[in-house]
């Protein structure tokens, strides 16, 4: 009777740990938001930063610097799933993540170096994230609006590069998203797809929104790290975010050719827009 007791108050107390410890870690609404971010990354390459850190900093109110840091190291682990179904279906061009990834990771942990001797957590240093991110939000918007002009106008009025010229300006383009993506998480996405269909204009769509989530992934991993090694991330959110994201992306990267890319593209584009203005202001 004693060793039951025993037992019994030892599986009592561990199912009060449990719970404590998944109602402490696991919020349903941080688990929702994941999955539907985690859906929209799957389909289009478009959103994990886009959309996460808004609604860290605009839904849940959560400051500036650790939205960021916390969106960057699930952008990782999301986009990593996404990689692998990608992957699978052999649509990824690792040439070209190799290009971007050669300009984007130096520039990121340049840029990280630069950030860590800042105050991220003061209020001067949310307003600066926001106003950044606002304004990466809006260009992002501008890409998707406008990315089927962009090209075709750059695809009759430019010559098509030379293949040396194109390994270039994807460095160049990788070291620029670097940047982008380390200050507010924005830009890995939309800026991305807009600027591999210029440069890599016979690459199949598939190939493309497969070759930039796979970007992604050494991106914003390490960028993530960097902000985890300042102090901006919240491991009990990002754990939600990621029980959501995780299935999301998954069924997301399955569906990517049953749902109409404008569609998609407008509706994004719209909620950025707003979003982007309401960050700036």
């Amino acid at each position: 009777m004693r060793t039951f007791a025993r037992r019994g108050s030892a599986l009592h107390d561990a199912r009060y740990f449990v719970e404590a410890m998944g109602g402490h870690l696991i919020n349903p609404l941080y688990t929702l938001s994941g999955f539907c971010v985690g859906a929209l990354v799957g389909m289009t390459g478009v959103g994990g930063g886009s959309l996460m850190t808004p609604l860290l900093i605009l839904l849940f109110g959560i400051h500036p610097a650790t939205a960021v840091g916390t969106d960057l190291l699930y952008a990782a682990v999301t986009k990593g799933c996404g990689t692998f179904v990608h992957g699978y279906a052999h649509t990824i061009d690792w040439r070209v993540v190799r290009r971007l990834a050669t300009g984007s990771v130096p520039m990121t942990i340049l840029t990280l170096s630069v950030l860590s001797h800042f105050d991220l957590t003061g209020g001067q240093a949310a307003r600066l994230i926001s106003r950044a991110l606002g304004a990466a939000l809006l260009v992002t918007a501008l890409a998707l609006i406008f990315r089927p002009w962009l090209v075709a106008y750059y695809s009759t009025h430019l010559p098509e590069p030379s293949p040396r010229r194109t390994a270039l300006l994807t460095v160049v383009t990788g070291g620029l998203l670097g940047s982008l993506v380390s200050i507010s998480s924005v830009g890995a996405g939309a800026i991305g797809v807009t600027a591999l269909i210029m440069l890599y204009p016979r690459l199949p769509t598939p190939s493309i929104i497969g070759s930039d989530i796979a970007h992604a992934v050494p991106l914003t991993l390490v960028a993530g790290i960097g902000h985890w090694i300042i102090g901006s991330i919240d491991t009990s959110i990002l754990g939600s975010l990621l029980v959501g994201s995780i299935p999301g992306i998954l069924v997301g990267s399955y569906a990517a050719i049953r749902i109409p890319d404008r569609t998609l593209r407008l509706v994004l584009a719209a909620v950025l827009g707003i979003v982007g203005g309401q960050l700036v202001s």
